[in-house]
């Protein structure tokens, strides 16, 4: 991972077409009951490739094809153990003195770094970003346009100030979002090339609550989440009610999404002009589902609703 090594937050001294995309989450807590005090987590287009907390000690592989890493570097595992451990000590003292910034004694605290690169493969563009959030809330934010750093709290300001006065780490910080964190992004994709650009098809069905509530095109099981869902008329697409749902995780690592329609003001003799379409990333054809009432199931019956 190479991560960019930085300065300490409050001024402590250390030392397809596809869009890919590399992410690292580090969380670290004061007071939080059960939950280690210091986590880290890298994803690669939204999959886990390794772990680090402060009970295990130790940067972890998440995925099998990621220990092809030390093909190239024997020393990986070791070295990323090397600098997170040094960023775990960072943290906690930045936490303490966030506490005094906010005027906060004890209690439970959450300090949060999420920072990370995306790459689109056909066209080369990239875009980088890091920011910072304690308790809750945006606290520090870099904008690689601007090469600035961004202050949404006031607490934050003499951060911002003394961040945006060193060109150094301007630059350096503008290097690896542009540079480091891509090169590497693009290894890890080759790594887990066919695990990662696999395409799988879902699973599609018409959920109704009651014969009164709105249609839910339901899809579950496609992998990757590159997709898009939605209901059209006449085949042209709808945009009033309609809700489309998020795109959540199955615990095998596919993904499930729905999109619901609101049909109270539709005539049962107009059900037929309407159909879900399904889209997946890297497949030519669309899964269309058509509205009838014979196939959607519902949770007074657990069958399919008679048209008669």
């Amino acid at each position: 991972m190479k991560i960019l090594v930085f300065l300490a937050l409050l001024g402590l001294h250390s030392t397809a077409a596809v869009t890919h995309s590399l992410k690292y989450i580090y969380t670290a807590s004061s007071q939080v009951p059960n939950f280690p005090e210091f986590v880290t987590v890298g994803m690669v287009d939204d999959v886990q490739i390794d772990h680090y907390d402060s009970n295990t000690t130790r940067v972890l592989p998440k995925q099998d094809w990621m220990n092809r890493v030390t093909e190239d570097d024997p020393q990986y595992w070791e070295n990323e153990t090397q600098i997170v451990t040094g960023q775990q000590q960072l943290f906690k003292d930045n936490i303490e003195i966030l506490k005094q910034r906010f005027l906060q004694t004890g209690g439970v605290h959450v300090l949060q770094w999420m920072y990370g690169c995306e790459w689109d493969d056909q066209t080369g563009e990239v875009y980088g970003y890091t920011q910072f959030g304690y308790d809750g809330e945006d606290f520090i934010a870099f904008d690689l346009k601007t090469e600035t750093w961004i202050a949404p709290k006031q607490q934050a300001v003499i951060t911002k100030y003394r961040w945006n006065n060193d060109r150094a780490l301007i630059a350096q910080t503008k290097n690896y979002f542009t540079q480091t964190c891509v090169d590497w992004l693009k290894k890890y994709v080759n790594y887990g090339r066919s695990s990662l650009m696999r395409t799988v098809l879902p699973s599609v069905s018409l959920l109704q609550k009651t014969p009164s509530s709105p249609v839910s095109c339901f899809a579950t099981g496609f992998y990757p989440d590159r997709v898009m869902m939605f209901w059209r008329k006449d085949g042209e697409e709808l945009h009033e009610n309609v809700e489309l749902g998020e795109i959540l995780p199955n615990h095998d690592g596919s993904f499930q999404m729905s999109v619901e329609l609101d049909l109270s003001s539709v005539t049962p003799e107009d059900w037929r002009r309407y159909e879900c379409v399904f889209q997946l990333s890297g497949v030519r054809d669309d899964i269309i589902t058509k509205l009838d009432k014979a196939v959607i199931k519902t949770n007074e019956s657990k069958t399919a609703i008679r048209s008669d």
